[in-house]
């Protein structure tokens, strides 16, 4: 038990110096996801061989050939919402789990779509463990969205696809955010979609790289 407390102690200290050193230093103001990132166990989201670095400036692997984003990448999209903690939040790609463990700390309900069942079950298992019973999950295509509890506050997608499916548009509240990677398999554009009064303003964020958005309206569509 003391050893157990021990461990989580020293997590809780790389995590405190994970926001200082590579969330504040680059940018990231937004009080409530700086709290979230330093608050949810980044390394609980990773292998056990890999806990030792689930707090490291870099993506990790993790199953099915995905990845854990940087970080830096999940706390700056995090941020590109605004949320304010009522909002209905849609994230396409649960993959290990952690941004939508992160989206849940600031928002009312996050609603994620996973392809493949294996992350899928993973990540939940570590919600349940975590207690994060405002993430509702499904097995279905991400690019066609969960249009069953649309409109959504605000959209995240975390996967780089060849153009923005119309699907989430079309699921966006009106005001709402969107943050998506748009571009090549190989480098994307960050961009935040803003809809208000029936228009979509696009503003480019930053170049990333994510694995591929694959579905109807993304990759092998």
């Amino acid at each position: 038990m003391a050893r157990d407390k021990e461990m989580m102690d020293r997590f809780a200290t790389v995590r405190e110096r994970m926001v200082q050193e590579q969330l504040l230093y680059r940018g990231i103001t937004d009080p409530g996801t700086l709290k979230a990132m330093a608050e949810v166990p980044r390394h609980v989201f990773v292998d056990d061989a890999m806990q030792a670095i689930a707090y490291g400036d870099h993506p990790l692997p993790i199953a099915a050939d995905q990845t854990i984003s940087q970080p830096y990448i999940v706390a700056a999209m995090t941020q590109a919402l605004q949320l304010q903690g009522d909002e209905k939040v849609l994230e396409i790609g649960t993959g290990s789990g952690y941004q939508a463990a992160i989206l849940s700390r600031l928002c009312a309900k996050v609603y994620t779509v996973e392809r493949i069942n294996t992350l899928l079950a993973g990540a939940r298992r570590i919600f349940d463990q975590l207690h994060y019973y405002n993430i509702l999950s499904r097995l279905d295509d991400g690019t066609m969205g969960w249009a069953e509890h649309a409109p959504y506050d605000a959209i995240i997608v975390t996967a780089g696809g060849p153009q923005i499916p119309d699907s989430l548009l079309g699921q966006l509240a009106d005001p709402g955010r969107l943050v998506i990677p748009v571009g090549g398999h190989d480098v994307q554009e960050l961009l935040l979609l803003t809809k208000e009064a029936g228009e979509i303003h696009t503003r480019r964020l930053e170049s990333v790289r994510f694995v591929s958005l694959i579905g109807e309206q993304g990759w092998n569509g």
